[in-house]
């Protein structure tokens, strides 16, 4: 399928962050997989056309395990996109990073399951394995930490997301663990989304909002496990700050 509407940069909206703000023409894509979380919208920032996509859907009604990357990712390379920031709310597994961080990862380890995790089911046409020793584009990630110093927002260069399956949180046992095989960050569905992109030439870069300290964080007892309520209470304190470094980010890669 194709459109008229093109937009070369896309951003993939996680928790909190389900739209654009202003006009934007909403287009409905199907792809050999089905239809996209959400509609693909295109809107202007700063005169710039940028596509968005709400990975959980509209109003989240999606759970991690069931977001469907291959045909979010397949969507929006329909109307033209070649590059996109991803937002996604985690947890920190130090106390180095705080909640409240903006993060730009710049590696992930994979401890999801079940999941469509490509979009090569067979090779008829041949073998196609992904070179995926470094998961995020360096160019998105670079754009990423200059927009948060030209916006004015303090951005942690670098960080290793272990990606859980979900949707339930960690056992202490399990933090601990994660932290030891070198995590830093606690995420749902950065993977298998990161290595679609990757099969499909899509340069794909990311920002993580730290909202909590996942189960504990080695020998502070005052840090409380995750729970929802507080989740989305610091999603929704700290979300101008990433909207903010996410939209100048998408400018700055057109």
């Amino acid at each position: 399928m194709t459109t008229t509407t093109q937009a070369q940069v896309a951003v993939i909206g996680g928790s909190g962050f389900y739209a654009l703000d202003g006009d934007v023409e909403t287009l409905e894509i199907d792809t050999p997989w089905g239809a996209p979380s959400s509609p693909i919208c295109v809107g202007k920032v700063e005169g710039v056309p940028v596509a968005f996509l709400a990975r959980h859907g509209e109003g989240h009604h999606i759970a991690p395990h069931r977001v469907d990357s291959r045909a979010n990712l397949w969507a929006l390379r329909t109307v033209g996109v070649r590059a996109i920031v991803a937002t996604f709310a985690c947890g920190s597994l130090t106390p180095e990073v705080p909640v409240g961080t903006l993060v730009v990862p710049d590696q992930l380890i994979d401890r999801t399951q079940g999941r469509a995790e490509t979009i090569h089911d067979d090779f008829r046409n041949g073998p196609a394995h992904a070179t995926f020793a470094d998961p995020y584009d360096p160019a998105v990630r670079r754009a990423a930490l200059a927009a948060g110093e030209r916006v004015g927002e303090a951005v942690h260069d670098g960080g290793t997301v272990v990606v859980i399956n979900g949707p339930r949180f960690s056992t202490r046992a399990e933090s601990h663990w994660y932290r030891s095989i070198g995590a830093t960050l606690i995420n749902m569905t950065q993977y298998p989304e990161a290595v679609i992109a990757r099969e499909l030439d899509l340069a794909y870069g990311a920002i993580g909002l730290v909202t909590d300290h996942d189960a504990e964080v080695g020998d502070r007892p005052e840090v409380t496990p995750v729970s929802l309520d507080a989740l989305g209470e610091n999603i929704e304190r700290y979300l101008p700050r990433l909207r903010a470094v996410t939209l100048a980010t998408a400018i700055a890669l057109t």
